[in-house]
């Protein structure tokens, strides 16, 4: 069993874990790469599994760093809020034991792509994959700014706003959520569009299908933020244009109840379960 070793070694604890459990680790499998600072090309390698050590910013990084090339992951949760990390340190190795690891199922996650276009070009400025949301605001926090969004060529509204989230289900409990969008289980193709702070009070979150084609036009000056990374500057005429990709982000599902986690992270128990975070 070939695996990629990943993580966010300027994170406290992630090199040390790492260090820690790599000698178990190849007792059941071969490294065939180990990248703590985001160095490595890891798009065309060949693994059968991807480790990724730490949280769900880690596991956002090692999505671009896998590129077209999405390997099933099996992310470590290294004691901060995580959704996407479902395995504790202590745990990994039992599982990496596992005979039937590889048989076990394989759930598939909604990535999208999002390309930025100057007024007028055909050929996008920038683009990237996302995981979580695409997020276009004002120049600053408390600057107000218009937005039109296109669904298939279609007007739905110019949102007068602090800025405009579209989400995948994975980012629903993230950004999205704060703003008074709808939880997704994260298995589902659908995407989450929430305003933050809408001047009209009728501006609701809406869900629609991911197989259509989300445009976004600024009015103003603004900033594009992919997976929480200031990614561009828009100018006014811009496109910022969404589309689903044709892979998915995958991780193995080691038995973790999708509820159960909800349940843990976001306290639906009537307090929030620290030690569980």
């Amino acid at each position: 069993m070939k695996i990629i070793l990943l993580g966010n070694g300027r994170r406290e604890g992630v090199l040390a874990a790492a260090a820690l459990l790599r000698p178990e680790i190849e007792r059941y499998c071969e490294v065939v790469a180990a990248d703590f600072y985001g160095q490595e090309d890891i798009s065309q390698l060949h693994a059968d599994i991807v480790i990724v050590f730490g949280g769900d910013g880690s596991v956002l990084h090692a999505v671009n760093q896998m590129g077209k090339n999405q390997i099933p992951v099996i992310a470590v949760h290294l004691g901060t809020l995580s959704f996407l990390s479902a395995v504790r340190a202590n745990e990994l190795v039992p599982l990496l034991s596992r005979p039937d690891l590889l048989q076990l199922p394989i759930i598939e996650h909604l990535l999208l792509d999002c390309k930025l276009f100057r007024s007028g070009a055909t050929t996008p400025e920038t683009s990237g994959i996302v995981l979580n949301e695409i997020l276009v605001q004002g120049e600053t926090v408390s600057r107000i700014i218009n937005l039109g969004l296109h669904i298939d060529g279609d007007l739905v509204t110019t949102y007068r706003c602090d800025g405009l989230i579209l989400s995948t289900p994975v980012g629903s409990t993230a950004h999205s959520l704060s703003a008074g969008g709808p939880i997704l289980r994260n298995d589902i193709d659908a995407i989450v569009i929430s305003p933050i702070s809408p001047h009209t009070l009728s501006n609701r979150p809406l869900v629609d299908s991911p197989e259509r084609i989300f445009e976004i036009h600024p009015h103003q000056k603004g900033i594009l933020i992919l997976d929480g990374i200031e990614t561009a500057k828009v100018e006014p005429d811009d496109c910022v244009q969404i589309t689903k990709t044709p892979f998915t982000f995958k991780t193995i599902n080691t038995g973790n109840n999708y509820y159960k986690t909800l349940r843990n992270k976001l306290g639906w128990r009537g307090n929030l379960d620290l030690e569980n975070f």
